[in-house]
C-alpha cells in the first residue's frame, strides 16, 4: 500500500524554515506527547534520550511533554515535567545540550492543565476553571473497560479522589499570567529555543476560550476577544519576559468535537488572529474531542490521516505568522500540504515514536525504510494511567538504551519459520545484525493472518509492506511455498531456528460447531478472496478470476470489490466480540450484512487499546452491528445460533457463523527440532497470542540476543 511515490524527494517537508528568532534544519515538528518519566517534575536520563533519539533522528523542532507551569499545582501527573522553580533548570538544561548535540532545536510545552489537573483533585485542591462545570459526561464507553483498567484510571494520580472546582478570581487570573512568564524564563535560562504556551484540548487557557466552559459575564467570558483575553494576557507576559530570546507558539484547537457550544473553526481562526497581534511567533493548529471516552480517535489523536489539515489550512489564510500542521500527518501529507502553501511545518508525534529516524530517511531517500505507525492507539493508552508509552512495532519506545543492537559475536545461519509479522521481524532484526537468514513461508505471499487483518484494519497494510521491504533490502532468503518440517529445516543446516508460525483457529465444542456455514478468520478469508474450495460458486470464479488478474493480491480492490458484491449470506453471527471478531463485525456490517456479535466475556473489543476500543464499539453499533456480552453459545443450527446470557436462552438468525474467538498458541514443531539437537525459539502467536504487538515485540527481543 503506497502512501507516497517510489523515491519522493520531500524537497519541501525537509527545506530549512524559521519560526521567529528560531531557526530550523526542515519543516518536520515532534509535537508533545506525555512520555511519564519524570521525577515529581524534573527531567530524567529516559526522557532526555527519548527526546534525543529524535533530534539524531533528523527531527527540525521537538516539543517536550507538557510542562506543568505552577507544579504541582496545575499538574495533571507527578510524572510530567515542571517549570515552577529553578530546581527543575539542570534537567531542562540537560536536555536542551542533548538535542542541540543532534542539530536540532527544542522547544518546551507549558499548560497550567485546569480541570484536568489530577494532582491538585489528589493534594485536595480545588480545579482551576473558568465557571462551574454543568451536564455530565457521558461514560457508556467504559462498560468495555476491565475492572483492572478502571482501577487503574480512578487510582492514577488522583488516588480515586473526587474533583472540586474554582472558579478563577482576577487575583487567580493575576497569578497565572505570572506563572506562565515566570516558566518561560526558566526555560530560556535553560538554553532551550522555543516556549509553546497550549490554549486547546481542555486545560485551562483553552477552557477560557471556549463557550462550553466559559460562561463568565465579565471581561474574561462573552464575546470571542473576552475569552481569549487571557491567552492574549499570558503570551504577552512571555515576550515581556524573554523578549527575542525564545520564540513563541500558540497551540489552539482548530475545532472541538462534540458537545453544543464547543469552540468552532469561525472562532478559532479569529482567536489565531488574535494570538499573532499579541505576540505568538507561530499558530499549533490542533483538535480536540470535549468527550475522550467516546470521541477520542477525533481528536488529540484522530483516526484520519491529515484530520486537521483543513483546520491548518484555515488559520493559515488567516495570520501572516507560520501555521503548525498536525493530525495524523504522514510524509506525504505533509510534503503536499506545505508545498501547496496550506501550512509551514508539520507535526508527526506518533510516527516519531515509530521511527525516531524518520527525517533521516526521508533525505537519504530511503522513504521505503520509514517503519510506520499502525495507528493502534497502544502508546497513548499508558497515560490514562500514567504509565510508560508503548509502541506496537517499535520496542524500544521508552527504553532507547536498547539501541544500538549489541555486537554481534559470531555470524550464525538462522532459519525463521512463518512470514506474518513476527516472522518477518525476526528476519529483519537478524539480518541486520548480520546473521545468515532464510524465511520459509508455506503460503504464496508473505503476511500470515496479518495480511488478511488489513482488508478490516487498512493501517496494518504498510507496517506489512515495510518489513516485506526490510526484509528483501536485507538479503534475506525468502522461500515462499514451502512447508517445513523437521527433516526440511535440518536440511538447511540452521544454527537457530525461530519459530513464528502463529496462532490454531478452532471451532466451539458445541452442537453445529462443523456445519459449512461455520467459520473460522482462516476460512473466510477463503470466503472473501474466492480461494480455496470454500464459498459459493460466484465466489470461486470471482476468486479466480481475482488471481489471474492479480486482484486478489490487491487490499484496496479486494476493499471495494467486497462493497459492491459479498455473496457470503446476510445473516451473519460472530463469535467472539474480541479484536478481530469486533473488527470483522464492522467490515461485514459496511458491506451490508445483518451482524450479531456474541461475546463470552463482560467487555467488547478486547485486547485492543481502550481509545480505539471505545471507537471501535461506537463505530460498529453505527453501523447496525449488535454486540451481546456475557453470552455462552449452546448450539448452531443451518439457520440459527442459541445462545444464552444469565439465565436466559435466545435465538439468532445466522446463515454464516464466523469463530473468532477460539484462538490458542503452539508451536509442536519445536519439540521436533528440539529433539534433534537444534537451538529453537518461538516467537509471536506461536508462543503467546498477542497479535501485532505482541508479535513484533517478542520477535525484536529473542533477534536482538542471538
Amino acid at each position: 500500500m503506497q502512501t507516497s511515490p517510489p523515491n519522493p524527494t520531500f524537497k519541501h517537508l525537509l527545506s530549512p524554515g524559521a519560526i521567529g528568532p528560531m531557526s530550523l534544519a526542515n519543516r518536520v515538528v515532534m509535537p508533545a506527547m506525555d512520555m511519564n518519566l519524570c521525577d515529581e517534575g524534573v527531567l530524567e536520563d529516559g526522557d532526555i534520550a527519548h527526546y534525543a533519539a529524535r533530534a539524531a533522528g533528523g527531527t527540525g523542532l521537538v516539543i517536550t511533554s507538557a510542562a506543568a507551569v505552577a507544579y504541582p499545582i496545575g499538574a495533571t501527573s507527578r510524572k510530567e515535567p515542571g517549570l515552577s522553580d529553578d530546581r527543575f533548570i539542570p534537567g531542562l538544561r540537560a536536555l536542551a545540550d542533548a538535542v542541540h548535540a543532534e542539530g536540532a532545536k527544542l522547544c518546551v510545552q507549558a499548560t497550567h492543565h485546569g480541570k484536568m489537573s489530577k494532582v491538585d483533585t489528589a493534594d485536595g485542591r480545588p480545579l482551576f476553571v473558568p465557571s462551574m462545570p454543568v451536564g455530565e459526561r457521558d461514560m457508556s464507553a467504559l462498560r468495555d473497560n476491565t475492572p483492572t483498567e478502571l482501577g487503574a484510571m480512578a487510582t492514577a494520580v488522583s488516588e480515586g479522589k473526587t474533583p472540586s472546582f474554582r472558579e478563577a478570581t482576577e487575583e487567580d487570573i493575576a497569578w497565572l499570567v505570572g506563572q506562565f512568564a515566570d516558566a518561560a524564563r526558566r526555560v530560556m535560562r535553560a538554553g532551550a529555543d522555543a516556549f509553546e504556551i497550549h490554549a486547546a484540548h481542555g486545560y485551562v487557557l483553552g477552557t477560557f476560550l471556549s463557550r462550553a466552559d466559559n460562561r463568565r459575564t465579565d471581561r474574561w467570558g462573552g464575546s470571542l476577544e473576552n475569552r481569549a483575553r487571557l491567552a492574549c494576557a499570558v503570551i504577552r507576559a512571555v515576550r515581556a519576559a524573554v523578549g527575542d530570546g525564545l520564540a513563541i507558539l500558540v497551540r489552539v484547537a482548530g475545532k472541538e468535537y462534540g458537545e453544543e457550544g464547543s469552540l468552532t473553526t469561525e472562532e478559532a481562526v479569529a482567536a489565531s488572529r488574535l494570538f499573532e497581534e499579541a505576540g505568538a511567533d507561530a499558530i499549533h493548529v490542533t483538535g480536540w474531542a470535549r468527550n475522550p471516552f467516546r470521541d477520542f480517535t477525533d481528536g488529540p489523536l484522530p483516526n484520519q490521516v491529515g484530520a486537521y489539515v483543513d483546520l491548518a489550512r484555515a488559520v493559515k489564510a488567516a495570520v501572516t505568522i507560520p501555521v503548525i500542521a498536525v493530525g495524523r500527518v504522514l510524509p506525504a501529507v505533509g510534503e503536499e500540504l506545505i508545498a501547496g502553501g496550506g501550512a509551514d511545518f508539520v507535526a508527526m508525534g506518533r510516527q516519531l515514536l515509530a521511527d525516531p529516524g524518520l527525517v533521516g530517511k526521508l533525505r537519504e531517500g530511503r522513504a521505503a525504510s520509514v517503519r510506520p505507525c499502525i495507528n493502534c492507539y497502544v502508546c497513548v493508552e499508558q497515560n490514562f494511567w500514567d504509565g510508560v508509552p508503548v509502541c506496537a512495532v517499535n520496542p524500544a519506545l521508552g527504553n532507547e538504551t536498547l539501541l544500538p543492537f549489541p555486537t554481534l559475536a559470531a555470524r550464525r545461519h538462522v532459519v525463521v519459520v512463518g512470514g506474518g509479522p513476527g516472522g518477518m521481524e525476526a528476519a529483519r532484526v537478524a539480518a541486520d545484525r548480520g546473521h545468515r537468514v532464510t524465511l520459509v513461508e508455506k503460503g504464496d505471499r508473505l503476511g500470515g493472518s496479518a495480511w488478511f487483518s488489513q482488508l478490516t484494519t487498512p493501517a496494518n497494510g504498510p507496517l506489512l509492506d515495510w518489513l516485506q521491504h526490510e526484509v528483501e533490502r536485507l538479503g534475506v532468503d525468502v522461500r515462499l511455498g514451502e512447508t517445513a518440517d523437521a527433516d526440511t529445516l535440518t536440511a538447511l543446516a540452521p544454527d537457530v531456528v525461530l519459530l513464528a508460525t502463529g496462532a490454531h483457529r478452532g471451532i466451539p465444542s458445541v452442537p453445529g460447531a462443523d456445519l459449512p456455514h461455520v467459520h473460522t478468520g482462516d476460512t473466510l478469508r477463503g470466503l472473501i478472496t474466492g480461494e480455496g474450495d470454500s464459498g459459493s460458486r460466484t465466489l470461486r470464479l470471482l476468486g479466480k478470476a481475482g488471481r489471474m488478474s492479480g486482484l486478489t493480491r490487491d487490499p484496496e480492490r479486494i476493499r471495494e470489490l467486497t462493497r459492491k458484491v459479498l455473496p457470503i449470506g446476510k445473516d451473519v453471527v460472530v463469535i467472539g466480540g474480541t479484536l478481530v471478531g469486533l473488527e470483522l463485525a464492522e467490515f461485514l456490517a459496511e458491506r451490508r450484512k445483518s451482524v450479531t456479535v456474541l461475546e463470552h466475556g463482560s467487555q467488547a473489543g478486547l485486547p485492543m487499546a481502550i481509545p480505539r476500543r471505545w471507537t471501535a464499539v461506537r463505530k460498529a453499533s453505527e453501523h447496525g452491528v449488535t454486540i451481546h456480552r456475557d453470552t455462552e453459545v449452546v448450539e448452531i443450527t443451518p439457520t440459527q445460533v442459541r445462545y444464552r446470557t444469565g439465565e436466559q436462552t435466545a435465538v439468532v438468525a445466522a446463515d454464516l457463523v464466523v469463530v473468532a474467538s477460539h484462538v490458542e498458541s503452539g508451536a509442536p514443531l519445536a519439540d521436533d527440532l528440539q529433539a534433534r539437537g537444534l537451538e529453537v525459539h518461538v516467537v509471536g502467536d506461536a508462543g503467546e497470542v498477542g497479535y501485532i504487538q505482541g508479535a513484533i515485540h517478542s520477535a525484536w527481543r529473542v533477534a536482538r540476543a542471538l
